[in-house]
Order: C-alpha cells, then structure tokens, then sequence
C-alpha cells in the first residue's frame, strides 16, 4: 500500500463532498444504534444522508419515521429512497407526497429488487411504474425535487449488455435525474470506463462512485456473487485469515477503502457515497483519512510568516 496515497495531503479534505446511505431499524435496540451513527457522523457536514425503503414499502412505515426524525432532530438533510416494486403508480404517488410534507426535497429513484431478492426474476406491478426511468419522472412531476438514480460500473446484473444499461441511465436524465450514485465496486478502472462510456453517450450528470467500507469481508463476497459486483483476488488477500480477528479486519478495511477513495481522487472525483451499513466507525475513520474532518478536527494551518 502506498505510503505517499494516505498521507493526508494538505487542504484535500475542504475539495471533498460525502454522502452517507442508512437503512430503517427494526428494533428500538437497532434504532439506538442508528441515532449514534447519525450523531457521530453529523460533525462531518455529508452533502445529504440517503435512507432505504424495503420492496413495496415493506419498510415505509420506518423509512418515514427514521427520515421524520433526521429531519426534526439533527442537522442533516435526508434523501429518501423510492422503489417501484409491489406498488401501484397510486400508492408510490401518495409516498412521494407523504415525504414532501415532511420536507423532503432530496429523493433516490430505483426501480428496486424483486420482493424474493435478489437474482429473482423482476417483475413489474400491471399498474405500476416500470422501471426507474419512470419513477424519476413521477417525482419530477410533482416538484423541482434533487433527484438521484442509481448506475453500475459492472452494469446491471439483468442488463445483456453496457449499451442497454447506458441506455437506461440515459433515460433517467433526460426524465430529471440530477445525480447517479453507482453500485459499490472495489477496482477504479471500471469506474473511469463507465463513466467514459456515459460521457460518450451524452450524459453529464455528477457519477458518485458508491464506497463500501468492508465490515465483514466474508458477507461482502457472497453478496457481491448475487449483484454482479467483482471481488478482485488482492483484495480477498487483504482480508485473509482476519476472520476472527475483528480490530485488524477493520483497520485494514478503512485503509483499503481510503486508498480506494485516494486513487479516485487523483483520476479527478470529488464527491463519494457511502454505504455504512449503519455504522459509523468505518466511514468515520475513512473520513479521518481522507481529510473530510468536523471543524473542531481539522488542523490549523499556520503561516509561513507565524511559524
């Protein structure tokens, strides 16, 4: 690993925008747990903190709360995630209006995984959206909303081929989608080919690369089999025989996700998202590494003259 790409370099954390994903809890204990990771990453001042919404709104209910609760308790301002699946064009409409009087203004469209999960066959409600595409423009329809989509550097596991997925990307901003957050993926030259291959067929938008921090590298891989997302062989050597061995799994796993950031830094990026699983240390600590500090944190630059 390279000594000189974590080295914080000076003032490269102020270029740096962030973004964190949560997930709704499903107990008072889990809801404890996300309250600490909102409070802990607060001081970091993210561009805005995304929270999931289960398949048909099976989370609706605690995606609206937690949202409800970001918004009245902290300083944070909260994105919400919209899914197509198992919804009428009618029920996903009244969601949408529902997170609007909360005082929504930030929302991430995705058509969303089959109710079976992920690898099922997708299925779309006779008379509901299809797919992303439309979602996008049922949000649009309602207001001038910040509206973030989703996109895959490996393209989508059901896409034939890069053009279909390039093609549907492109569908989504020309209905109104002004960011694409990408599916979390571990080697940055897929990352520079898709986003070559979006310039080339027009779109212009902001691709945020999608980070995530490696908790527990074994779940990471067999999740990553069923999503179409590559686990490159140096990184499984990163994490060998760290089964057992938590406190180095995590150091580890915050350098290796820093010199991820670090590289994508130098090809140009500036603005990342972060999947933390709800929690906090790992994003934290590659925060820390990367220059993105709380005020109280960063260090004082003193002049050459007072020196």
């Amino acid at each position: 690993m390279s000594d000189t790409r974590l080295a914080r370099r000076p003032g490269i954390g102020s270029r740096l925008s962030v973004s964190f994903e949560f997930f709704p809890p499903k107990s008072d204990e889990m809801e404890t747990k996300l309250w600490e990771t909102v409070q802990r990453l607060q001081p970091l001042d993210p561009r805005f903190v995304s929270v999931t919404y289960g398949a048909g709104g099976s989370t609706r209910e605690r995606t609206v709360r937690t949202v409800g609760r970001i918004l009245k308790d902290s300083r944070l301002t909260p994105a919400a995630h919209l899914t197509c699946v198992d919804a009428t064009r009618e029920e996903v409409d009244r969601v949408i209006d529902e997170f609007t009087e909360l005082g929504v203004r930030r929302f991430v469209a995705l058509r969303g995984d089959p109710a079976e999960g992920v690898g099922a066959v997708y299925r779309p409600h006779p008379e509901g959206y299809t797919n992303g595409a439309e979602l996008v423009a049922a949000i649009r329809r309602k207001g001038d909303f910040d509206v973030s989509v989703s996109a895959y550097p490996e393209k989508h596991p059901e896409s034939p081929d890069f053009a279909t997925d390039i093609d549907m990307l492109k569908r989504k901003v020309d209905n109104g989608a002004t960011r694409a957050i990408t599916q979390y993926f571990f080697d940055n030259d897929l990352y520079e080919r898709y986003v070559e291959r979006a310039r080339r067929a027009g779109i212009y938008i902001p691709i945020v690369p999608g980070i995530l921090p490696v908790h527990n590298f074994g779940q990471v891989a067999r999740f990553s089999a069923g999503c179409g997302a590559h686990v490159p062989s140096w990184l499984a050597d990163r994490f060998e025989g760290l089964e057992n061995d938590p406190k180095t799994h995590s150091l580890v796993a915050a350098a290796v996700a820093a010199e991820q950031v670090l590289d994508l830094v130098e090809r140009g990026v500036s603005e990342f998202h972060f999947y933390t699983m709800n929690r906090a240390d790992l994003a934290f600590a590659i925060c820390h590494l990367i220059g993105v500090r709380s005020e109280e944190n960063r260090p004082q630059m003193v002049s050459q003259a007072a020196a």
